[in-house]
């Protein structure tokens, strides 16, 4: 089917003119494609990372080595998608590279903002594994990631405890292949989710 703009829009759930690059918690979800359970499996509570579910979780804690002003909160790799909570922290230790400047410009992406960090995060890890599994060019990832900007601590401590309890709670997942049709967006379920 072509692509018709009147009917294949997405609508992005981001806040408009917010400037991602800011100090701040980010509480990120990012999916694979079709929802594929690739990192491993959940027995009696606990993941169990695959060798790609490895390589996923070595390039998500890489992201604050690579990255000085970004702290790698509470994450959990979950078969087919992760939970990552990233802080941005507002230092005046930043390289040239964090430099740049924080609002994206002719749609060219922002330096150390969570869209390029998620962008570059799915990039790295997908050549990584499709190198593994000899499938040079196959998408490993959903288009999009959900993020939420994490607004005060309690909200901050309720995220957390749901990361660190989501392998627990995989038979009651959303993202769960046997649940995914009681739901119909994921943007939806973390709306009720953390609303206050």
């Amino acid at each position: 089917m072509r692509y018709h703009p009147d009917i294949h829009h997405r609508r992005s759930i981001r806040l408009k003119d917010y400037d991602y690059s800011q100090a701040g918690a980010y509480f990120i979800t990012i999916c694979t494609k079709n929802r594929e359970c690739l990192f491993g499996s959940i027995v009696n509570g606990e993941m169990l990372l695959s060798a790609w579910g490895v390589i996923v979780k070595n390039e998500w804690l890489r992201t604050s080595i690579i990255r000085p002003n970004i702290v790698v909160d509470e994450f959990v790799l979950m078969p087919n998608h992760l939970h990552g909570i990233l802080v941005i922290v507002d230092t005046d230790c930043r390289g040239t590279l964090q430099r740049a400047p924080t609002v994206e410009r002719f749609g060219k992406p922002t330096s150390n903002s969570i869209p390029t960090i998620v962008r570059l995060f799915k990039s790295t890890a997908t050549k990584q594994i499709n190198e593994l599994r000899k499938t040079p060019g196959e998408p490993l990832w959903q288009r999009n990631y959900y993020e939420r900007i994490i607004r005060n601590e309690r909200e901050l401590e309720r995220i957390r405890k749901y990361v660190i309890n989501d392998p627990l709670k995989w038979s009651l997942d959303i993202e769960d292949p046997e649940r995914q049709k009681d739901y119909q967006n994921t943007a939806e379920y973390f709306k009720r989710m953390f609303e206050e």
